[in-house]
C-alpha cells in the first residue's frame, strides 16, 4: 500500500491573524501538520499541497459570502513559510472545495500508486470534508489526522469528522484540537 499526504490549504490567507479568511486554528495546527509533513518526507512518501487559487471575481466568493480570498497569484494564495513546499513535492490549485473537482489532483495520485490519502489541513468541515468524500467515492482508504486538521467552529470540525468515519469509513488518527480564535 502506498500513502500520500495531502496538505490542503494551509495558504496565508487562511492560516494568518492577517489573512483575509483567517480559520481560528489553523496557525494552532501548524506543528501537528508540520510534524506529518516531516514524517511523510522521511518515509518518501508522495507530498501534495491542495491549494485555493481562486480568479478574482469567482463566484464562490458572491455565493458564499465569502471575503475575497487565496486569489491567484497573490501572497495570500501562497503556502505558508514553516510549510514551504519542496522540490519534487506537488501543487494542485483548486478553484473549489473538493480537491478532485477539475483538478489533476486524481491524476498526480494514480502516478504515485496511491492508496491511501492522509489528509491534513484547513478547512475540516469545507476542503477538508469534500476531498475526504471525493476521495473515499474513488476507493481512497481516507485517514484524517485529528490534531492536523482545523475548522470554523468546533461543532463544524467534529460533524466533519463524524461524517468522515461514519458515512465515508475514513480513518481518524491523532490528537485533539481546541479552537484558539481568529
Amino acid at each position: 500500500m502506498s500513502r500520500a499526504l495531502i496538505v490542503i490549504d494551509m495558504l496565508r490567507d487562511f492560516v494568518e491573524p492577517s489573512g483575509a479568511l483567517c480559520v481560528p486554528d489553523a496557525e494552532g495546527i501548524l506543528a501537528a501538520v508540520s510534524r506529518e509533513l516531516h514524517a511523510a518526507r522521511r518515509a518518501g512518501e508522495l507530498v501534495v499541497f491542495l491549494c485555493d487559487a481562486h480568479d478574482p471575481e469567482d463566484r464562490e466568493f458572491e455565493r458564499m459570502g465569502w471575503p475575497v480570498h487565496a486569489v491567484k497569484g497573490t501572497r495570500g494564495a501562497g503556502v505558508v513559510d514553516a510549510l514551504a513546499p519542496q522540490s519534487g513535492e506537488e501543487i494542485v490549485e483548486k478553484t473549489t472545495y473538493s480537491g478532485f473537482h477539475g483538478t489533476r489532483f486524481a491524476e498526480v495520485l494514480s502516478r504515485g500508486g496511491t492508496d491511501i490519502v492522509r489528509l491534513v489541513g484547513c478547512v475540516t468541515n469545507i476542503c477538508v470534508l469534500y476531498t475526504a468524500a471525493d476521495a473515499a467515492m474513488r476507493g481512497f482508504r481516507v485517514e484524517v489526522v485529528r490534531d492536523a486538521v482545523a475548522g470554523l467552529d468546533s461543532q463544524d470540525h467534529a460533524f466533519a469528522l463524524r461524517q468522515i468515519e461514519k458515512v465515508l469509513g475514513g480513518t481518524i488518527v491523532g490528537g485533539t484540537t481546541g479552537q484558539t480564535g481568529c
